[in-house]
């Protein structure tokens, strides 16, 4: 899997707080590092599954669209919004 491409990652976009208010996760590699460098909390259920999709889903374990779905979750999870595209 190319994991640093979009190509079996659907882009959506995260609010957050900050001078980026908008940020647009399009990759497994942008999921990644979004939920190891730039999240509001590390303590969550859904962040720490979110954690571990991303890196299934490199390692192509599971499906890009799991991970995502997982990010969307543990976004929910920390009170982020999130646009998606469907």
């Amino acid at each position: 899997m190319k994991w640093h491409t979009s190509g079996e990652f659907t882009p959506l976009m995260l609010v957050v707080s900050g001078s980026e208010k908008y940020k647009l996760v399009a990759t497994l590699f942008q999921a990644a590092e979004m939920l190891t460098a730039r999240w509001p909390v590390d303590d969550g259920e859904k962040y720490l599954i979110a954690i571990r999709a991303c890196r299934n889903a490199i390692h192509g374990e599971i499906p890009a669209q799991e991970a995502r779905a997982a990010l969307i979750r543990a976004a929910d999870e920390a009170g982020i919004a999130v646009i998606t595209v469907h």
